[in-house]
């Protein structure tokens, strides 16, 4: 009777056990997988590490965009949880109402005015009359479009060519345009092959070198602060490691990105990679949506107190 009690409580146990198990072996089996996007561009090019810096019970999938409003679409339908993504694309949704939030930078810097070499062009003023690839919605649109303004000029004394980013270096080569305002590495490509000339870094405004920023849609900081939390230190210790390693930040933007070592060498000095956001950045954003309202690419300012969110960078550690 004693034994028959016993198998009956070691089967109930195994029983229990083997209930019990699946959703263990599921659970270790199965990370939180962070979903995050990024742009063909080497100041995007910090995501591509991120899968060095993972803590245990995560799993990163980085996905890669061709501009910044696929990017910015893509938080605001939650296709990825967080994404990099120019400060214009943010704005532009941001005034439109859409629910995006900035909480990180991505990188300064990583713009640039070029102009087909030979052709004499090596000052704003000289672009006049010329066929100019300018990508509409954009962080450079609205720089150029301030540079104009500040040399007496507007976009009208150009001819504008839609180009993205990744075509305007080829479409340099081939003679389609006489010069653009683009990111790099583009810029790169086109001045250590020799088929560019720089015009200029447009950095002069009162919009300093504000670029790139990390963002994400406003239910994942209401709902899973925690992830957020998690990102914001794998975004932190992937750009500093690639800002502080320019051997590695060279190799993984030549084999990301397909251009050649040259190019990318001679792109890294104006690309300043950053996730650090305060009052200097967000004041610089205010400056930047102004110029839009005044350019009428937006119709209203957003409301900046959700608009960007500081809370979790300034509660990051120094590595």
């Amino acid at each position: 009777m004693t034994s028959g009690i016993r198998r009956r409580e070691f089967l109930l146990t195994i029983g229990a056990g083997l209930i019990a198990a699946p959703a263990i072996v599921r659970a270790e089996a199965q990370p939180i997988v962070i979903r995050a996007g990024a742009l063909k561009l080497i100041h995007s090019i910090a995501p591509y590490f991120y899968d060095q810096f993972v803590p245990e019970g995560y799993k990163i999938e980085v996905l890669p965009f061709e501009t910044p409003t696929e990017c910015k679409n893509a938080v605001v339908t939650k296709s990825v949880d967080f994404g990099a993504f120019g400060i214009a694309a943010a704005l532009l949704g941001a005034a439109a109402g859409e629910p995006v939030v900035v909480i990180a930078s991505t990188c300064n810097r990583g713009m640039a005015i070029i102009a087909k070499a030979g052709e004499g062009i090596t000052s704003i003023k000289d672009l006049k009359g010329k066929r100019v690839a300018v990508f509409p919605g954009t962080t450079q649109e609205v720089f150029f479009l301030e540079r104009l303004r500040m040399e007496g000029m507007t976009i009208k004394d150009v001819e504008p060519v839609r180009v993205s980013f990744s075509e305007m270096h080829i479409a340099l080569s081939r003679g389609d345009i006489d010069a653009y305002v683009g990111a790099e590495p583009g810029p790169g490509v086109s001045l250590s092959s020799g088929v560019g000339t720089l015009v200029e870094y447009p950095y002069s405004t009162a919009m300093g070198s504000l670029n790139m920023v990390f963002g994400t849609h406003r239910d994942v900081i209401t709902e899973k602060p925690d992830l957020v939390r998690v990102m914001l230190g794998i975004h932190q210790r992937a750009t500093d490691f690639a800002s502080t390693h320019k051997d590695a930040m060279v190799a993984m933007a030549s084999g990301k990105l397909g251009q050649k070592k040259e190019a990318i060498e001679a792109s890294v000095p104006n690309v300043e990679l950053t996730w650090r956001l305060g009052p200097k950045e967000i004041e610089q954003s205010k400056i930047y949506a102004d110029h839009m309202l005044a350019l009428k690419q937006i119709k209203r300012l957003p409301d900046f107190a959700t608009f960007i969110d500081t809370s979790f960078v300034d509660a990051v550690k120094p590595t």
